[in-house]
């Protein structure tokens, strides 16, 4: 683990000091909290802009998932099966 500088003006580092022992952390753990939520956020926004781009998601997808993908015949069975067994309209 390091350790990282961080200057706040006295105002700022007070608001996020109380709101961090509202939720029951410390001011520095409400930090690396915010900047983890910062990060899942930037990273989930990435753009696909070329070719290459998409090529490395559906690789990142085809790595990440197990299984197989059901045909379309299955889909529609699981649909029907879904709309029949569906609550009444008056429901």
């Amino acid at each position: 683990m390091s350790r990282i500088h961080i200057i706040l003006d006295e105002i700022e580092k007070e608001r996020f000091r109380l709101r961090a022992a509202r939720e029951g952390t410390s001011l520095a753990e409400w930090i690396r909290h915010a900047a983890r939520e910062k990060l899942v956020v930037a990273e989930q926004s990435e753009r696909i802009e070329s070719l290459d781009d998409l090529r490395a998601f559906f690789g990142a997808c085809a790595a990440r998932e197990t299984g197989r993908e059901p045909d379309w015949d299955e889909h529609r069975r699981v649909i029907d099966r879904s709309i029949r067994s569906g609550l009444a309209d008056d429901a």
